[in-house]
């Protein structure tokens, strides 16, 4: 599979900043609330491993990007995360390999921005997650607050995509998320520290299936 060598390769140090101002925490925060089988579209270099607890069984880490994956599963080796069981599977997040009600918690940062088709991948999520699990998510998103920002969003996404991985700075994820039948009314809105003002708009929290 295609992937992007040269960003993955600069991952980790274009986000350390962003990290130490703030990200590394909501990760923590976030992450704190996963339990049970957990699993994580979109794992990339594997920033969110130390920030899993020993509340999850079994973690399980998808990641269609091979050169992703590769410093995945390098991190795995030289950073054991907390739980017990873990397991890499390069999948994209529009075909996960899993049955239906089958996680507890789907885990999913900064990743709905890059899918090839946003739609498709929450509708799995939806359909991996058990009737009462939740999707704990921290994205960028489309800006509602400030017309003239999200019309950058709009004129920059083709460019920016090149630069950043296939990243759409634009997508409105809460409005996909309910589309799948997900509750994103408790998600809340913030900014995300130290980034470019096109992905400073953020979502963070928990959605769980609408019933």
């Amino acid at each position: 599979m295609r992937g992007h060598r040269v960003f993955a390769a600069l991952y980790d140090s274009m986000l350390r900043g962003t990290e130490r101002a703030g990200l590394g925490e909501m990760r923590a925060e976030l992450l704190a609330e996963a339990a049970g089988r957990t699993l994580e579209i979109g794992a990339g270099t594997g920033l969110n491993l130390p920030h899993y607890t020993g509340a999850v069984s079994e973690l399980v880490l998808t990641e269609p990007d091979p050169y992703m994956a590769r410093r995945l599963q390098r991190r795995l080796t030289e950073e054991p995360p907390a739980p017990p069981r873990v397991e890499v599977a390069e999948a994209p997040a529009e075909r996960l390999p899993f049955d239906d009600s089958s996680f507890d918690s789907v885990v999913s940062t900064l990743v709905l921005c890059s899918v090839e088709r946003p739609q498709a991948s929450i509708a799995e999520i939806a359909r991996v997650l058990k009737p009462d699990g939740r999707l704990l998510c921290l994205e960028h998103v489309r800006d509602p607050r400030n017309a003239a920002l999200a019309r950058w969003q709009d004129r920059l996404e083709r460019p920016w995509g090149w630069i950043a991985g296939g990243c759409h700075p634009n997508r409105d994820t809460v409005a996909e998320l309910e589309a799948a039948g997900l509750d994103g009314q408790a998600l809340l809105r913030g900014d995300l520290p130290r980034v470019a003002p096109l992905v400073r708009p953020m979502v963070r929290g928990q959605a769980a299936r609408r019933r």
